[in-house]
């Protein structure tokens, strides 16, 4: 056959097979989706249109309404594609995010450091002054914001939640022991001190009226007022973040935290815990340490969910999981699946292999 003719024929076929190529496009690659001001009005989209297995959906229900679950969404592409209330738990009710809240701590700092306001690699002292600790002055000196941001503070974490001076004494020089530990609520004060502002005052302004988030900060949980603050928002409110995060801090066209900054949020962020960045958990690390112990554990943080998932993980099974390869976000608010835990449980690989289920 002539070349001319075998191209005319490539050509031919090419055309022929353009609508099989182009309605092969994964659902993931469709435009983002963002939500308007207000919790009542979402775009859906279905489980079936999406190609889910959507018998295996009830199953999943049932597991999570008997795993004392109180909200539960899946978004898609920004749309929600399931959302369930259950064990007395309203659309509009509030909920604590407890250490889930921390991403949104490290959020606003980066929105701060954005502004100019605050430097990541100045010590804590430059803002809040010498004493805030009870280290000796040329170890608290060491302490800088970014070792807050990636919980490598060296302050002892055995003295519980209280980050008065007097509970945060001297354990290892900063940047060489990674300990799970509430001392990073001082960045809320550096932000302050920065801005101005209160807390609450410049977080509003700056994250949660720009991506439209009802809530409010309180002292602590359910029945308890320990001596750090804690988030409590709808959960429609923690999706919109969630959102937000899987679109690298840019909320439909405006770049509400640097893509830089997010980025390092996001990726390892010290040697000692590879699986922690900025305040978020990451999956699908060699490695990874738990909340309250210094042995490394080999292998993935949650074997199977997505690897390329980053978490916001609070006490008593508080979640928002971000999954970029599929474009989606889940969101589980609650009490304690099984046992009181930090922020990681068993629950949450039995709860993706659940997911798996559906979405699979």
């Amino acid at each position: 056959m002539k070349p001319l003719l075998l191209g005319s024929l490539a050509l031919s076929l090419a055309l022929s097979f353009a609508p099989l190529i182009l309605n092969e496009t994964p659902q993931h690659q469709e435009p983002l989706y963002f939500p308007a001001d207000g919790y009542t009005k979402w775009q859906t989209a279905t489980p079936a249109s999406l190609g889910w297995n959507t018998q295996n959906i009830p199953g999943l229900v049932s597991y999570l309404k008997e795993k004392h679950t109180r909200a539960f969404i899946v978004l898609v592409n920004g749309k929600i594609v399931i959302e369930e209330y259950m064990n007395g738990h309203k659309q509009w009710k509030p909920w604590y995010w407890a250490s889930a809240g921390k991403t949104l701590t490290a959020t606003t700092f980066g929105i701060a450091q954005d502004a100019g306001l605050v430097n990541e690699n100045d010590a804590l002292s430059t803002y809040l002054g010498k004493g805030w600790t009870s280290a000796p002055a040329e170890k608290e000196q060491k302490i800088t914001c970014r070792n807050l941001l990636t919980m490598t503070s060296g302050i002892d974490d055995s003295y519980g939640n209280d980050v008065r001076p007097e509970n945060l004494k001297y354990k290892a020089d900063a940047g060489t022991r990674w300990a799970y530990h509430n001392i990073y609520v001082k960045l809320q004060d550096v932000v302050a001190k920065a801005s101005n502002q209160t807390w609450e005052a410049y977080f509003d302004t700056a994250l949660k009226d720009k991506i439209g988030m009802n809530g409010r900060w309180t002292n602590g949980g359910p029945g308890t007022m320990e001596p750090f603050s804690i988030y409590w928002s709808n959960a429609r409110s923690m999706a919109r973040f969630g959102l937000l995060a899987l679109n690298k801090g840019n909320w439909n066209g405006t770049q509400v935290v640097s893509k830089k900054y997010f980025e390092s949020m996001v990726t390892p962020s010290q040697n000692i815990n590879k699986s922690y960045g900025y305040l978020w958990w990451l999956n699908g690390k060699e490695s990874y340490h738990m909340p309250a112990l210094q042995t490394e554990f080999k292998g993935n943080l949650i074997p199977d969910a997505p690897a390329d998932m980053y978490m916001a993980l609070g006490k008593n099974d508080q979640k928002i999981y971000v999954i970029p390869s599929k474009n989606m976000v889940v969101i589980r608010m609650g009490d304690s699946a099984n046992n009181k835990n930090f922020a990681l449980s068993g629950f949450d690989n039995e709860l993706w292999q659940k997911i798996n289920g559906v979405i699979k």
